[in-house]
């Protein structure tokens, strides 16, 4: 098939290389502008950018589809169906119209759960025992179009963030080059999602939602570490610096003065490998941290370098 590819970050990359992969022909890849990165701000190409012109593909980059020529493009192009791919942007209703498969999006959740930005990293937030991708048929709503595909992914128990996201990516892109093929042999069947999800929309993740409230029971706590894993990262204060917490389980400390009486956030007792955290409800282990200005360590290593008093309140 002629193919019109739009995606903007990693996620996206494994759909491209895929799509290439099964011999189909990519007549453009469309992207985000380059975004200034680092201290230097320097200028710095998507990831699908950077892929795209390694395979020697031609690259379209706009601030907004809608206020562009990319609808001459696509006249030009005349494209049989077009690939979308965490692209960052919704389309207009012509550009919707104008392939005779229509626009087909990856998207990384079992729809019709967790519309949004950030399906991967709320799903282990949320607890989720599975997940999965989507691949739908795309409409002028958010995430609501008709399912082509699904397949399923379970989470482990330890699952985070990024490591579901190197996932889903796989996943999705063998599910996309499978739904393209069926759809050449005329063997797909379109389902309609029903109007409401089941669970609340996945919004954009932001450097504030790392911010760890200890009046959340340990469980709550534990699965936001491994979700904000690996950005933005769950984050509190340890005497005014930055405290990440990198690694943490759900554990209560055999022996622990003045547990019963301690405040949330309080630390309740140390051992050799890690940290005990008083929640509202229960205990978090933590077993690797980064102390700002400072590397990510094992607790054991930070804590033969830095004392930690009896009773200090953490994110005060």
């Amino acid at each position: 098939m002629k193919v019109v590819y739009m995606g903007t970050p990693d996620f996206a990359v494994e759909t491209l290389r895929e799509i290439v992969r099964n011999g189909h022909e990519v007549l453009a890849v469309v992207t985000q502008p380059d975004r200034p990165k680092g201290r230097g701000k320097t200028l710095k190409p998507t990831p699908v950018k950077e892929a795209a012109q390694k395979m020697g593909l031609v690259v379209y980059q706009y601030e907004n589809v809608k206020n562009s020529d990319f609808m001459e493009v696509l006249k030009q192009l005349k494209p049989d169906v077009i690939v979308v791919a965490a692209f960052g942007q919704m389309l207009p209703r012509e550009i919707l119209d104008f392939p005779p498969y229509g626009c087909l999006n990856v998207h990384a959740s079992l729809l019709p759960k967790y519309r949004g930005a950030a399906p991967i990293q709320w799903a282990v937030i949320r607890g989720e025992k599975e997940t999965g991708v989507t691949i739908m048929r795309m409409d002028e709503g958010l995430d609501t179009g008709d399912m082509l595909a699904e397949k399923v992914c379970a989470l482990s128990p330890d699952e985070t963030g990024g490591r579901l996201f190197d996932k889903l990516s796989v996943l999705g892109a063998e599910l996309l080059a499978k739904t393209l093929d069926a759809i050449t042999k005329g063997d797909i069947h379109a389902r309609p999602q029903p109007a409401d999800s089941p669970t609340p929309y996945a919004a954009m993740i932001e450097k504030s939602m790392g911010r760890i409230d200890w009046e959340k029971d340990a469980y709550t706590i534990e699965r936001l570490v491994r979700g904000m894993d690996p950005w933005p990262g769950a984050f509190t204060r340890l005497n005014g610096k930055m405290l990440k917490i990198l690694k943490a389980s759900v554990k209560n400390p055999k022996q622990a003065e003045g547990l019963a009486d301690a405040v949330p956030g309080q630390t309740v007792g140390t051992d050799r490998t890690g940290i005990y955290v008083k929640c509202a409800e229960g205990c978090l282990y933590i077993e690797k941290l980064q102390l700002e200005g400072k590397k990510g360590m094992a607790a054991a290593d930070f804590l033969r370098g830095y004392r930690i008093e009896q009773g200090t309140v953490l994110g005060s």
